[in-house]
């Protein structure tokens, strides 16, 4: 219902509780991918995207469809890595906390 009235929810301090578990799922995303020795083709891109993501949810709510995209390409990047499929779920989820884009 706040979705439909323009609202946000927030935590007690004020914080926008989608943008926070934004921003813990892609810094756990990010540590297992570091953590992750093998290598692939696309991890640069991975990489890039959720430095993205990070920036984005570093400052107020990010727009919807600049989110989608990374979520796109890093899921395409990283999507065939089973050790990376539950933060990938996480970031994911978090992702359509924020809902879908405006249609034009």
């Amino acid at each position: 219902m706040l979705r439909s009235l323009g609202q946000r929810p927030v935590t007690g301090g004020g914080e926008d509780q989608r943008v926070v578990e934004l921003r813990t799922a892609v810094s756990r995303l990010r540590r297992e991918l570091a953590a992750l020795p093998a290598e692939f083709p696309d991890r640069v891109i991975a990489e890039d995207e959720l430095a993205a993501l990070a920036a984005m949810a570093a400052h107020d709510v990010p727009e919807i469809p600049r989110l989608r995209r990374s979520l796109l390409l890093i899921a395409g990047a990283i999507g065939s890595v089973s050790a990376l499929s539950r933060g990938l779920s996480d970031v994911r989820s978090a992702v359509e906390l924020f809902g879908e884009p405006p249609r034009a």
